[in-house]
């Protein structure tokens, strides 16, 4: 289980690119029936590298347990 305080999550409008998947350095993400990026919390460092690469601006950073 991830030890960070922080997590990714994904909004409502991800149009399922995969930007962020490629740059996830622990591969927390996968892109779900092709219509949107899911995190698994269990992995997911709270790094942002996918908030700064989203080309839709959807991806943020909260803090654990906010969406739990």
């Amino acid at each position: 289980m991830a030890t960070s305080t922080r997590l990714a999550r994904v909004g409502r409008e991800c149009v399922a690119c995969g930007s962020c998947l490629r740059v996830c350095p622990k591969g927390a993400i996968r892109i779900v029936s092709g219509v949107t990026a899911q995190i698994d919390g269990n992995i997911c460092i709270g790094c942002g590298k996918c908030t700064r690469i989203c080309p839709a601006d959807v991806i943020t950073i909260v803090q654990r347990g906010a969406v739990e």
